[in-house]
């Protein structure tokens, strides 16, 4: 759409997670640098936590990307699973063929005779799942006794859990109380501070092909940050919109005005939850002038 009129090669604020566009924030790095030292270490359960938008599927992506030909990897992208659908999905991830109807105890053993393989040949099997805060208890459960699985040096199995702040509301449920205990490494993904969001816009400018002057003014970018809260995800949304409008003008620098507008029209932003608030309280003076007005008719 605007590409050949700023002079980049790809869309430089999508929302889908490319992780050719990471950007090694301090708390992206740090969160990698969690994640790789715990899968190294090849024992326990990992936890990444972040607000929505935050980067988590991202920081995912990279993750397994990363990690290298010693370790062969499961992503399970949506964990509401009951726990035999669960072990099928991890199943189908290690390319493990099985029957149609395989039972319970088969699929099981199935399971731990192809974890044993794969250590074997000094292959470490991460299982990452995006979302887990809705990962249901039995199936959480489940999983803890499949990492029970072990060589003497290390589990056959490690998961990192990747889910909103709700996932630790959920591991500290009594019932699942041991594979609480057995999370050796955590990480809280929290939103970008200005200076971050700064060089994380230029960043992705520069990985889309741009090679020219300031984009975003400086108006522009505080607006943005204000806007968005740091929320990377906000931030693509409202960075686009802002760059669309500024195309659609025909000038060549988005300006405060350009992210006012693009605020404006996101929901999520926190200017239009402002909005929000503020026609839900026009609504209810309306109501509650109709109402008097009713009463003393």
């Amino acid at each position: 759409m605007y590409q050949a009129h700023f002079g980049l090669g790809e869309m430089p604020f999508g929302i889908t997670p490319d992780t050719s566009f990471f950007f090694t924030s301090p708390h992206s790095q740090q969160a990698l640098n969690t994640l790789l030292v715990a899968a190294r270490s090849g024992e326990g359960f990992i936890k990444i936590t972040g607000e929505v938008g935050t980067g988590k599927t991202l920081l995912c992506r990279k993750f397994m990307a990363t990690l290298g030909e010693g370790f062969v990897t499961a992503y399970i992208p949506n964990p509401y699973l009951e726990p035999r659908s669960l072990m099928l999905a991890l199943a189908d991830e290690l390319e493990l063929p099985l029957q149609r109807d395989v039972d319970q105890h088969q699929l099981l053993k199935s399971l731990t005779q192809r974890l044993m393989d794969l250590a074997r040949e000094g292959k470490q099997v991460v299982m990452c799942l995006d979302e887990a805060q809705a990962i249901p208890l039995e199936s959480l459960e489940a999983l803890r006794l499949l990492t029970n699985l072990e060589t003497e040096k290390r589990k056959l199995l490690q998961i990192v859990l990747f889910g909103q702040p709700e996932l630790n509301q959920h591991l500290q449920t009594n019932s699942i109380r041991q594979l609480a205990q057995r999370i050796t490494f955590h990480y809280h993904l929290g939103p970008l501070s200005r200076d971050d969001m700064e060089y994380y816009l230029a960043h992705r400018l520069r990985v889309a092909g741009y090679g020219g002057s300031r984009l975003f003014s400086r108006g522009a970018i505080g607006r943005l940050f204000k806007a968005s809260g740091g929320i990377p995800r906000l931030v693509n949304i409202m960075a686009n919109k802002s760059l669309m409008l500024c195309f659609g003008e025909g000038k060549q620098q988005v300006t405060r005005r350009h992210v006012d507008m693009a605020a404006d029209d996101t929901v999520q932003s926190k200017a239009g939850l402002r909005w929000q608030w503020l026609m839900a309280g026009v609504s209810l003076l309306i109501a509650a002038c109709g109402l008097t007005w009713a009463l003393t008719k």
